[in-house]
C-alpha cells in the first residue's frame, strides 16, 4: 500500500524533500494541501509541481529524470521552416492567457478529459493577474491557432502545457518564448516529464538532483516582475 504525506493546509510552503518522491508512479511525492498562488510559488521554487486529473485529490510530483530546454540551442529546423513558408503569423505575449490555458485544456483527439481541471484553470489564472505565469501565442491574423504558457518563479521558467489549432501552432510559441526567455537571461525552460514530441523538439533529460540545483541558483535571482507584454516586440516572426 502506498502511503503519501497529506500536506497541511495551513502550511503552504511546506512540502516533503524530493527525494522521498515515488519511483513508481515516477516523482509522486504527496497530496493534498490547495492551488493558493503561494503553494504553487513555493512547489516551483522546490522542483515540485501539481498534476492530477477530474475527482482526483491535488497529487505532486517531482520525477526523476527530468525534461528540460536549454533556451539556446531551441531553434527553428528545416522542416519547421518549409512548413511555415508562406503563412503570415505573428506572436504575442500575455495577450490571450486565458485562452491560451483553455485550449491547453480542450479535449484532443480520442481523449475526452485532460489534468488541467477547471481548478487547475483558475489557480493559474490568479499567478497570471499576479504576474507569475505566462504566455506566448501565435496568430493567424485575429486567429489564435497556437500557444504555450507557464510559471516564471526567479530566472526559472516552468512550461505547463501547449496547443495547437493549426499544425505548427505550438512549435512556433515554444521557439519564441526560448527566444524571449535566453534574451533575458532565463536559461532553462522546465518540460517536466518527457515524451516522444518534446524529445523530438530538442528537450534533454538530466537527473533530478542536477535539475534541483538549477533550481535553486536559479530561482534565488530577480526576474522579469508583472504582465511580460513588453518583452515581445524582440519574438522570432515566423
Amino acid at each position: 500500500m502506498i502511503r503519501l504525506p497529506l500536506l497541511d493546509a495551513d502550511a503552504p510552503e511546506q512540502f516533503p524533500a524530493p527525494d522521498r518522491a515515488l519511483t513508481e508512479p515516477n516523482g509522486l511525492l504527496a497530496f493534498g494541501g490547495d492551488l493558493s498562488v503561494t503553494r504553487l510559488l513555493a512547489a516551483y521554487r522546490r522542483g515540485i509541481f501539481p498534476w492530477f486529473g477530474e475527482g482526483e485529490p491535488i497529487l505532486w510530483w517531482s520525477p526523476d529524470p527530468r525534461c528540460v530546454f536549454r533556451t539556446d540551442q531551441l531553434r527553428p529546423n528545416r522542416s519547421l521552416r518549409r512548413q511555415l513558408a508562406g503563412k503570415r503569423w505573428r506572436v504575442s505575449v500575455d495577450q490571450a492567457f486565458e485562452a491560451v490555458i483553455r485550449g491547453c485544456a480542450a479535449p484532443r483527439g480520442d481523449h475526452s478529459g485532460s489534468w488541467i481541471v477547471p481548478a487547475m484553470i483558475d489557480a493559474y489564472l490568479q499567478l497570471h493577474r499576479q504576474g507569475h505565469a505566462h504566455s506566448v501565442e501565435t496568430w493567424d491574423g485575429e486567429r489564435l491557432v497556437g500557444g504555450i504558457y507557464g510559471v516564471a518563479v526567479g530566472r526559472l521558467f516552468c512550461g505547463e502545457s501547449m496547443f495547437s489549432v493549426d499544425s505548427g501552432g505550438s512549435k512556433v510559441a515554444l521557439i519564441a518564448l526560448a527566444r524571449l526567455l535566453h534574451e533575458n537571461g532565463y536559461p532553462l525552460l522546465d518540460a517536466q516529464v518527457a515524451n516522444p514530441h518534446t524529445l523530438s523538439l530538442g528537450a534533454t533529460e538530466i537527473p533530478r538532483q542536477q535539475y534541483l540545483e538549477q533550481v535553486g541558483q536559479l530561482t534565488a535571482q530577480a526576474g522579469h516582475a508583472g504582465s511580460w507584454n513588453d518583452l515581445g516586440s524582440r519574438l522570432w516572426q515566423p
